[in-house]
């Protein structure tokens, strides 16, 4: 019996390390197909749920095809942040691919997105759609929720990110004052109430920055962020995440 323990503890470590050691072949993540390509096959990539038709500002995802027209909420309450780069809907199965990094500390199942997401950017900024931040700066995390976890997933992105671009990720920019609620289970309002005046900006900011984070849900975050780093002196704020909830 002991043997047998001990062969399937070798063989998950080798799966894991099939499925994350190369970036053309190994096996995918999703489905284990042995033709995957940063750690997807080409059909389980085509299951992503693209964020094709959004928000110009936010990103928030619309019904109907539009790549220019703002939301309600950037109407009615224009955020300090400028524009948005987020391909993806916080659906399945990404939603699933998500959680189970970021929650489960399953991190395979986030480095696909990671590497895609930087090749994305890369694209946009060849194609003149976005253009690059002089820095990157994490979603700052809660201390105590941070060590229980293991990893910022934010800073997770923002270096796999920075790898690509050459663009350097200032994490000691931001950092947060107090603890605050779980945000999961509060809506739009209770959730920047929660946050106001959790973040403290350490000068000085450089002009053009991206916001960096894993998934944009009310949206509440990354306002209150860029609020802080508008008033500390940034002129153009981005926010670049893996997906988006949709409304």
């Amino acid at each position: 019996m002991n043997q047998m323990i001990k062969g399937l503890n070798w063989l998950s470590t080798f799966m894991d390390k099939k499925v994350n050691s190369i970036r053309h072949g190994g096996l995918c993540v999703a489905c284990l197909s042995s033709q995957a390509f940063n750690g997807l096959c080409q059909p389980c990539r085509g299951d992503l749920p693209v964020n094709r038709w959004h928000c110009r500002c936010c990103a928030l995802p619309l019904a109907f095809p539009s790549s220019e027209l703002l939301c309600g909420d950037c109407m009615k309450h224009p955020p300090a942040f400028d524009s948005s780069f987020i391909p993806w809907r916080y659906q399945y199965p990404l939603d699933g691919m998500i959680g189970r990094y970021k929650y489960r500390g399953q991190r395979k199942f986030g480095r696909p997105l990671m590497a895609d997401f930087a090749e994305l950017v890369q694209k946009a900024r060849l194609d003149g759609a976005i253009a690059m931040p002089e820095v990157l700066v994490p979603a700052p995390m809660d201390a105590r929720r941070r060590r229980q976890r293991g990893f910022n997933q934010a800073q997770d992105i923002a270096e796999t990110i920075a790898s690509t671009l050459d663009v350097p990720v200032a994490n000691g920019l931001v950092r947060r004052v107090r603890r605050v609620r779980s945000q999961r289970e509060l809506n739009r309002e209770a959730r920047l109430a929660n946050l106001r005046g959790i973040f403290e900006v350490i000068p000085p900011v450089p002009e053009r920055i991206a916001i960096v984070d894993d998934v944009v849900t009310t949206g509440a975050t990354v306002r209150v962020l860029s609020s802080a780093l508008r008033e500390a002196g940034a002129r153009n704020i981005q926010v670049w995440a893996l997906a988006r909830t949709p409304g």
